[in-house]
């Protein structure tokens, strides 16, 4: 895989309550300082060019990619780079950086040789405040805020679209520099890595029409149902031709006294593919100028009664706290599990389970499936307003080196380190990490990755075929894509009560599935209490700006 080669399943966990909607999908929370704040963001940011987007000049794939998504692929590594970053970035001053990592803390920067190399063609020490965010949902907020309320900002601060930061518009107004001379418009091509990333990517870096940060780019694929193939055999394989087919194939390979079931104990995310199966939208669609939630529609219902029938059924593992998702569908003991794109595509690089995505099938003959596109963005990175003015353009070049694309050297070195240290190459050509490699290059980027990266490519090092089955499946998702029709809009109820209105409603949707609220009250008490609490007032906050063309 390409530079988004992430460990992400604490920041996304399928199973956990403070997973990233990049997916697109409402059964993770999040993404609430994407939109506007207080104050009337959408008209500010009607007047906003976003940044440029110039393609990178890199070698042509062997799949290729396109603007709405899809991501270019490589079967091999390309042999002939390109080099993306003309001079040395920094100016021999130390550049400091708050982010998170969800994997094993990278060696310390005296004890690693990759780290040491990344500073000298930097050209600047890079001094990562990295926050281990494993094992609990606020550990990054809480370094943060506590950073923020003592005063001593790094340079660099990344902002995460899911973690509950709050007063976040004020915020940035308070503490960081407005990047929109340097970004908006053509003035991103000073930066060409930086011009590489997304409209989409952009689009979350935005707040009262201003560009606030760096724009982390990630695939455009959302969530998807991940099966292992070898689990399904005894009936026919990883096909289905509608919700009841895959609840009888379910059915035949539960076994409770080999601790062997069939779905993760992700209740909402579940809900979210069995809607899909109905051929859901993605989250609001619009009509005449009407826009109504999924959570409103009889497909988000018919996923819950659906959810239902599946734990009536005991086809749900019985811890809802489960752990370890991936060792039990390696090992046989799930069918199936809800991931993200990305997180998907670092497990198959991985782990040597065969793995398949499921692409949603009609629930019932006459129903046309649906798949959510999803946010293209893990959030973006603010300069700190203790950084002088004068050294705004050099720390901007430093994130033009980590933004370095798929098939640069730049990009190699950052993903692999140094040849015969840290990686080797195959007689195919394939850049293969090392014992070493993994204990610096694997760790340290992947704290990199989160406040600085370039668009997803995909590349799986020896693995040719299982990268073209993906991009075949990106594209078999492609068609049934749907696309949510505030993206680019902005709500001010959304910033401020978007992630919290959410949450609860979760939570109150994972109590029907458990048995301890029955299902009428989705519609008497649930479905009403979040219309109250912020649906109603994002749904005229998004009409008005959808009405005007703002936000684009």
């Amino acid at each position: 895989m390409s530079s988004s080669k992430l460990d992400r399943r604490g920041f996304l966990g399928a199973a956990g309550a403070a997973g990233l909607a990049a997916a697109g999908a409402g059964s993770l929370t999040a993404c609430s300082n994407g939109g506007a704040a207080a104050g009337g963001g959408a008209e500010a940011s009607s007047r906003l060019k976003l940044p440029a987007y110039v393609p990178a000049k890199v070698p042509v794939p062997d799949l290729p990619g396109n603007a709405d998504g899809l991501d270019p692929a490589y079967l091999r590594y390309p042999k002939d780079l390109v080099r993306a970053v003309a001079k040395l970035p920094g100016d021999g001053e130390p550049v400091t950086c708050l982010t998170e990592t969800f994997t094993t803390p990278p060696p310390a920067m005296n004890r690693n040789a990759y780290w040491q190399e990344l500073n000298k063609r930097l050209g600047s020490e890079l001094r990562m405040t990295i926050v281990n965010g494993l094992g609990s949902d606020d550990v990054y907020r809480a370094k943060f805020n506590a950073i923020i309320a003592g005063g001593e900002l790094p340079d660099l601060m990344w902002f995460p679209p899911n973690q509950g930061l709050k007063n976040v518009p004020a915020l940035l107004e308070a503490k960081f520099h407005d990047l929109t001379p340097y970004l908006s418009g053509d003035a991103v091509r000073k930066y060409p890595n930086l011009a590489n990333i997304p409209d989409f990517a952009w689009q979350t870096a935005v707040l009262n029409g201003k560009i606030w940060g760096l724009a982390v780019p990630y695939g455009r694929m959302g969530q998807v149902y991940v099966a292992n193939e070898d689990f399904w055999k005894p009936v026919g394989g990883v096909r289905f031709d509608s919700a009841q087919d895959f609840f009888e194939k379910s059915k035949d390979l539960l076994d409770t006294k080999r601790k062997k079931y069939v779905l993760e104990p992700a209740y909402t995310n579940h809900i979210l593919q069995f809607a899909m199966w109905h051929g859901m939208q993605n989250k609001w669609s619009a009509d005449d100028g009407k826009l109504t939630y999924m959570f409103e529609t009889d497909e988000y219902f018919a996923g819950i009664e659906f959810a239902l029938k599946c734990q009536a059924a005991q086809l749900f593992w019985p811890d809802p706290s489960l752990p370890t998702t991936l060792e039990k569908m390696e090992g046989g003991f799930l069918g199936v599990h809800v991931q993200s794109f990305p997180g998907f595509l670092n497990d198959s690089n991985m782990y040597d389970w065969p793995a398949k995505v499921v692409v949603p099938f009609a629930a019932e003959p006459g129903l046309t499936p649906s798949w959510h596109f999803g946010y293209g963005s893990v959030g973006f990175t603010a300069i700190s307003n203790k950084v002088g003015k004068d050294r705004i353009e050099t720390l901007l070049r430093v994130m033009d080196y980590l933004s370095a694309p798929f098939g640069s050297e730049e990009r190699l070195f950052l993903d692999n380190g140094l040849e015969g240290v840290h990686h080797t190459r195959s007689k195919d050509g394939d850049v293969v990490l090392n014992t070493k490699g993994n204990a610096e290059v694997l760790t340290t980027r992947q704290a990199i990755n989160f406040f600085g990266n370039a668009p997803q490519t995909l590349y799986l090092p020896g693995k040719p075929e299982t990268t073209r089955g993906i991009h075949a499946t990106e594209v078999e998702l492609m068609k049934i894509a749907k696309a949510d029709a505030s993206t680019g809009y902005f709500s001010d109820t959304y910033a401020n009560k978007g992630a919290s209105s959410s949450d609860e409603f979760y939570l109150a949707v994972k109590d029907i599935v458990a048995g301890r609220k029955p299902l009428s009250s989705f519609k008497k008490e649930i479905l009403p209490k979040w219309r109250r609490t912020a649906g109603d007032a994002m749904r005229r906050e998004y009409e008005k700006a959808i009405a005007k063309g703002a936000g684009k």
